[in-house]
């Protein structure tokens, strides 16, 4: 036999250059998680009706979720940038794999009370308060190169179509097996998804150096937001953008198909073209790189006012769908845009607290919005309000792009430490090179469905 050693033949499978472990752990994570959760929506929808409640009730257990999510943000950001961000994530799944586990078991074996229900549903909201900023973080902190937006699009596209198939085969599995089995699904993926997480390599990330407390970390983050106007001049605009689809959503959308579409059939077609527009972005973005990335994705703002303005006409099932998809498409160049845009001008160590401001900011007045769409159809009519949210989207879109960093920020290769300034995009100090794989996006402020859950990454 010769000594000569013979060579390997080449692997005919070979993953792209900032496809790296910690993004194939991450992108799998976020798979199967939201496979679970956005079953476990309906799923959890559907027990409370199974266990006698009403419409109103079902509409408390959603508060229950939605209200720590908002209070917990800011401390979870903080928490992520002072402790190893995995950690967080993990012990974030844990509770939700507990809280989810407990809620099916009650399910299954019994009548839940409503204020069980509740209680359980409110810590899966504060496990996602603390493992979305961290989510965010460990996404930035592990890209680098000129493919990230590449990177972004392609984890947005496997965590929409994750959303997609989980609510279809959540539907499919109520009506089957029941709710109590799709909560159970939903606890175990958030196991699978911790064990996951649990192996992430966090070596590329310096240790953090110790602070003056909780309190000074929000502080600093706090600076750190309203430093820049391109970053706090667009939250506060999803703040009333998000604001008003999430009413037109799930108040206004279900009234029209009832009275003018003919049933929740039109409207969940509708929902579904959404979801196809948010695939066909990213898969756009998989190629796309505007330079000047955060005017390219305020400009597709605009298109997120087409479903209220065709809710209010109304039109058809064919026209609703239209524009639903072009909203899809819209908001995925936007999502990665802003993604980029936060990897490119964030300093690492603040990454998380900076994403919990703006988690905070684009869904603190999503649960008033809501409260308020039927007062406010009582007051003006359903037509009128549909009329003027498509209106105050445009223009407070249009009020964003006389910010001259929204306009002129322009892409670059390498993410830069930024120092505090007043009035800019800040005053650059050198580049440093970021080692490791691209890890998840975050998504940026969510529209179209506008359930909080949906367009972040789920915990």
């Amino acid at each position: 036999m010769s000594d000569t050693a013979v060579p390997r033949p080449p692997s005919r499978v070979r993953r792209p250059e900032w496809a790296g472990r910690n993004y194939v752990l991450l992108t799998a994570a976020a798979v199967v998680t939201n496979l679970g959760t956005h079953g476990a929506l309906i799923a959890s929808a559907f027990a409370v009706l199974q266990a006698g409640g009403d419409g109103g009730d079902v509409g408390l257990v959603a508060a229950a979720r939605t209200l720590p999510l908002v209070l917990f943000l800011l401390v979870g950001g903080a928490v992520a940038d002072r402790v190893p961000r995995h950690r967080v994530m993990v012990a974030a799944n844990g509770l939700n794999f507990v809280s989810q586990g407990v809620f099916a078991l009650l399910v299954l074996t019994g009548e839940p009370q409503l204020w069980q229900m509740m209680l359980l549903t409110a810590l899966c909201g504060t496990g996602q308060a603390f493992f979305s900023p961290a989510a965010e973080g460990m996404l930035m902190s592990s890209v680098s190169g000129d493919q990230v937006s590449r990177a972004f699009a392609l984890f947005r596209m496997a965590m929409h179509g994750a959303g997609i198939g989980g609510a279809a085969l959540g539907g499919a599995m109520i009506a089957a097996f029941g709710p109590g089995w799709v909560l159970a699904v939903d606890a175990a993926a958030f196991a699978v998804a911790g064990s996951l997480r649990a192996f992430l390599d966090v070596g590329h990330i310096r240790e953090r150096e110790a602070g003056g407390g909780l309190l000074a970390d929000l502080r600093e983050g706090w600076q750190e937001f309203v430093g820049r106007p391109w970053l706090w001049s667009i939250v506060a605009q999803f703040a009333i953008v998000v604001a008003l689809v999430g009413a037109a959503e799930s108040v206004y959308g279900p009234l029209v198909a009832r009275d003018e579409l003919g049933g929740a059939g039109p409207w969940g077609l509708s929902l579904a073209m959404f979801g196809v527009g948010t695939l066909v972005g990213a898969l756009l973005m998989m190629r796309w790189k505007p330079r000047r990335m955060l005017l390219a994705g305020t400009l597709c703002v605009f298109p997120i006012a087409l479903p209220s303005a065709a809710l209010a006409v109304p039109l058809d099932v064919v026209g609703l769908s239209a524009a639903m998809f072009v909203s899809g498409v819209a908001i995925e160049v936007f999502g990665v845009s802003w993604m980029t845009t936060l990897h490119q001008e964030i300093p690492e160590e603040k990454l998380s607290r900076v994403s919990a401001y703006d988690w905070f900011g684009s869904t603190a007045v999503l649960p008033l919005s809501t409260a308020l769409a039927g007062p406010a159809e009582s007051a003006f009519g359903r037509q009128e309000a549909l009329w003027g949210s498509a209106v105050l989207i445009v223009v407070v879109t249009a009020l964003v792009l006389l910010v001259p960093d929204v306009r002129n920020l322009t892409r670059r290769t390498t993410r830069i430490a930024v120092t505090q300034t007043a009035g800019s995009a800040g005053v650059t100090e050198p580049a440093r090179a970021l080692p490791g794989a691209p890890a998840p996006a975050g998504g940026g402020p969510p529209a179209w469905p506008a359930d909080p859950s949906d367009e972040r990454p789920a915990g």
